[in-house]
């Protein structure tokens, strides 16, 4: 399936219903009076976030969506229904932007969180309202308010715990299908991943967490170059980043790397910068001996930034890491798992 995490559409609400002219024709009521009803109001137009949706792929086959109008109202002063509302349910984790200005109208985070996207017209009134001491017999009744209309876009920010980051090839995609249960695709050759993979990853004393691998970012990404821009936003809701970098480059390559990647982060929205990061050094089952590890090693260090060796290959590091990160997130007062009383 397609991963869309962009999209534009139209709603419309439900138009009111109108009001109706009638009169009373009763047995034995010489005069009658007015008895018409009022119209419905229009159905409105709500978003919903939903966890069960990953992607906006309905988007793509569906662009229009219209709530149901208000009866019209009749004799006997019987009022006209109410149009049904309209719920669009969309991943959590959606930006409602207004399509001209850009603005941002909502942010849906939570499961069941609500936007109201088009208003329901208001129904009229009756003929029964518009009577007087002068004009008893009206006949005439309200029309019914038309309902809101609007295009918007919707942008997806993935919900992550964790998010995987590094230049094309450095190994994200294998790292994830070590952490997770996730299935992405793995070939020796970049941009192996074109759109971003969740999975999830088990710890022993609190509750999984999402661990996501974005795609391969690139020098330039924050302006376009590669497909570091389309997809650098679902980085902004992660807790942890993860920065992956290929120890197999030469001489300063891995430290270049982390500091294109560090760069294009700060290019990009300078506040990632504060987030909680690791820096894996991954593929160091390629390395020729101890010695290259130890002068990266000082090189970064050199720079401030603590490593982490690793090998996603051969799964080198990888169960002290997963400790670490169990501790990270527990730092976020991650729910403790709930275990079975024993006897």
């Amino acid at each position: 399936m397609a991963f869309i995490d962009e999209a534009k559409f139209f709603v419309k609400a439900g138009d009111g219903g109108n009001g109706c002219v009638s009169f009373r024709r009763e047995k034995y009521v010489p005069k009658g009076g007015p008895d018409g009803g009022d119209g419905g109001r229009g159905g409105s137009v709500f978003l919903e976030a939903s966890t069960r949706l990953k992607s906006l792929i309905d988007f793509r086959y569906r662009s229009h969506f219209k709530a149901e109008r208000g009866s019209h109202g009749q004799g006997k002063d019987r009022h006209g229904r109410k149009g049904k509302d309209q719920t669009i349910l969309v991943p959590a984790g959606s930006l409602i932007k207004d399509v001209d200005t850009g603005e941002i109208l909502a942010d849906l985070v939570e499961d069941g969180d609500r936007f109201l996207a088009a208003r329901g017209g208001r129904g009229a009134k009756g003929n029964h309202h518009f009577a007087s001491a002068r004009n008893r017999a009206p006949r005439i009744a309200g029309q019914g308010q038309p309902g809101e209309e609007s295009w918007f876009r919707i942008e997806l920010k993935l919900l992550a715990d964790i998010g995987l980051i590094g230049l094309p090839n450095a190994g994200k995609s294998t790292l994830l299908s070590k952490l997770s249960a996730a299935n992405p695709k793995v070939a020796p050759y970049p941009f192996t991943t074109l759109e971003p993979q969740l999975g999830v990853l088990n710890f022993n004393y609190i509750d999984p967490c999402i661990i996501a691998d974005i795609p391969g970012l690139t020098e330039g990404a924050h302006k376009g170059v590669g497909l570091g821009h389309k997809f650098l936003r679902h980085i902004e809701r992660t807790k942890v980043l993860l920065h992956i970098v290929d120890a197999t480059g030469f001489e300063d390559g891995p430290l270049k790397d982390y500091l294109t990647l560090e760069n294009e982060l700060r290019l990009y929205k300078e506040e990632l910068l504060e987030r909680r990061f690791m820096v894996l050094l991954n593929k160091i089952d390629l390395l020729e001996d101890d010695a290259r590890l130890k002068e990266i090693s000082d090189a970064f260090e050199a720079h401030g930034v603590e490593i982490y060796a690793i090998s996603a290959l051969t799964g080198t590091g990888l169960d002290r890491l997963k400790e670490i990160l169990e501790e990270l997130m527990e730092s976020f007062n991650v729910k403790l798992k709930q275990t079975e009383p024993t006897e």
